[in-house]
């Protein structure tokens, strides 16, 4: 092989750089007016003259070059040419060898089909920061090199393979991607810690999340959903989206997530709830912005009271697999203030499943988000079985994977229909309290014959009789009609709820000796394994105990 013809085809960098030597090294051509260019100082016996580039010899060169260099040629890529840098780092490699068993590095590299290709179309290639095996990485540009006029076909070319040593650069890189894997992981720890550990599951419903974080870049969000029991048979479901990314989202998302699990002790409305949140989040972050939906469930209602603060809206599938979206009201998101947020409701009876969502379950960058919401709604009337098999269900239609590009939260609750042995383990019964004095003896008496009927055991019955009374006494004292005694029993609790249209709520008191009124609550607070009160919706109060139930229901 006759290196100098090959080397004579390399790209003209070399040659315009000759060009430039040459002008420069040329004597002087001073025209009329002409600047003169600097004079050429002649050799001496001091200074040794400098050969322009054409004198230089390739060889020579590019054994200098720290950079690895090889040339191959022909189909089968043999060898013409390996330079010093080279062989110190891979070793001798006989000329006129086939690459692929010479140069064992660069099929370990996989960079023979590049180098075909290359050959194949003419036109230089380059990978970046590949590891050798000598465990240092390298850059790799693949340049055509013809021989001769250039007419010979694939016999007659060539390539110059170029290697820069890039490994403080790799190394550089894997740092940076290993702290950001740190940063990332501990965002998402952070973030999975202020999710619910385990979900609270209601007598009423059935209820699964899950809880996807978006990309491979430490950039988490601040997605999070809860469940919150409220006593009396009702349950608070939470779903929200901090915006922004990161530690600090993710922060944000954990004390408001904190607030709404105060705020929903007080047993509130849920657009009241969303106003003091509206508050808080101005408080904790005023640029943080934040969408919340706030829904409960009252197994005596058959339907979901919601408010929404910028969120998506809810989806209910029936049990004839209609969906139906929850759109109005909808105020701004938390922390703009200034609005007052209304509440809502959507129906939500037995046999119904629904679905709290973030925006990354439905939104994509070249779609609009209702085309998401809608194919949301048809994956929903399509899925059953248990609410974490719907679930995941709807992760995998919205083709969230790994590498999605943001959070993702999903909490699906249902709303069993309950027949047969199963159905005889949730009952409902009713009494309107009209009359006067004469309501409370009554009110006694429908729940003695309600707890007989339902089998309770003498102890359970006679506490339960106990309740009652009290609390009708006290909304007969202190309430105003109408009034309705409801007795309410699930497998694990019996609740007694009593309801007036005075807006005043009871609170616990100790009685003095000498007071005629206030030892009611107290009794129900002590015989009671849970009680509370609220303001109803259309006006005046609910009081309400609880008792549990043994474990094993008596038959």
């Amino acid at each position: 092989m006759n290196f100098t013809r090959w080397s004579a085809r390399l790209p003209g960098t070399q040659r315009r750089a000759a060009a430039r030597t040459e002008q420069t090294a040329s004597p002087d051509r001073r025209g009329e007016g002409s600047v003169p260019a600097a004079r050429a100082e002649q050799p001496t016996d001091e200074t040794p003259s400098v050969p322009a580039v054409d004198e230089l010899r390739v060889r020579e060169v590019l054994d200098r070059v720290p950079s690895l260099v090889a040339l191959v040629h022909g189909p089968e890529h043999r060898i013409a040419y390996v330079n010093d840098a080279y062989t110190t780092a891979f070793g001798i490699r006989p000329l006129g060898e086939r690459a692929r068993e010479a140069l064992p590095e660069l099929d370990a590299l996989g960079l023979f089909p590049l180098l075909d290709q290359v050959q194949r179309s003419g036109k230089p290639r380059t990978v970046k920061s590949r590891k050798a095996p000598d465990g240092r990485s390298y850059s790799f540009t693949c340049t055509p090199v013809a021989q001769g006029d250039g007419k010979g076909g694939s016999e007659g070319r060539g390539v110059l393979v170029f290697a820069t040593d890039v490994t403080d650069h790799a190394e550089a890189a894997e740092r940076l991607r290993a702290s950001e894997r740190r940063q990332r992981e501990t965002a998402v720890t952070l973030q999975r810690s202020l999710l619910p550990q385990e979900l609270e599951q209601p007598d009423d419903l059935r209820i699964a999340a899950t809880y996807h974080p978006g990309g491979t870049e430490a950039a988490v969000g601040g997605d999070w959903y809860d469940v919150i029991t409220l006593g009396g048979g009702r349950t608070a479901l939470v779903i929200g989206d901090v915006m922004g990314r990161g530690v600090r989202a993710a922060a944000v998302m954990g004390q408001l997530r904190t607030a709404v699990r105060a705020y929903a002790r007080l047993d509130l409305p849920p657009h009241e709830i969303l106003q003091l949140l509206d508050g808080l989040a101005a408080e904790i972050d005023a640029n943080q912005i934040a969408t919340c939906a706030y829904a409960i469930h009252d197994p005596n209602e058959g339907k979901l009271i919601y408010s929404s603060a910028g969120h998506l809206p809810i989806l209910v599938r029936d049990e004839n697999g209609t969906v139906l979206r929850a759109e109005e009201p909808t105020g701004p998101p938390l922390g703009t203030g200034g609005w007052m947020h209304a509440s809502g409701s959507i129906p939500l009876a037995p046999g119904s499943t629904a679905v709290l969502y973030t925006d990354g379950l439905v939104e994509r960058r070249d779609a609009d988000l209702d085309e998401g919401i809608a194919a949301l709604e048809r994956a929903l009337a399509g899925a059953t079985g248990t609410p974490q098999v719907v679930c995941d269900r709807l992760v995998r239609s919205a083709g969230v994977t790994p590498d999605h590009d943001d959070d993702v939260a999903v909490l699906v609750l249902q709303h069993p229909a309950r027949t047969g042995a199963d159905g005889e383990l949730f009952r409902n019964a009713a009494l309107e309290l009209l009359g006067g004095v004469e309501a409370a003896p009554r009110a006694r008496a429908f729940a003695s014959g309600v707890l007989t009927s339902w089998r309770f055991p003498a102890d359970l019955h006679d506490l339960g009789v106990l309740a009652t009374s009290e609390l009708v006494a006290n909304s007969l004292q202190h309430g105003t009609p109408p009034m309705r005694l409801r007795l309410r029993r699930t497998d694990r609790r019996l609740i007694i709820e009593v309801t007036d249209g005075d807006d005043h709520l009871p609170r616990r008191r100790r009685a003095e000796p000498g007071d005629e009124s206030g030892r009611g609550i107290a009794i129900v607070a002590t015989i009671a394994s849970n009680w509370g009160c609220r303001r109803t919706p259309g006006g005046g109060k609910a009081v309400w105990c609880e008792f549990a139930l043994p474990r094993t229901p008596v038959t």
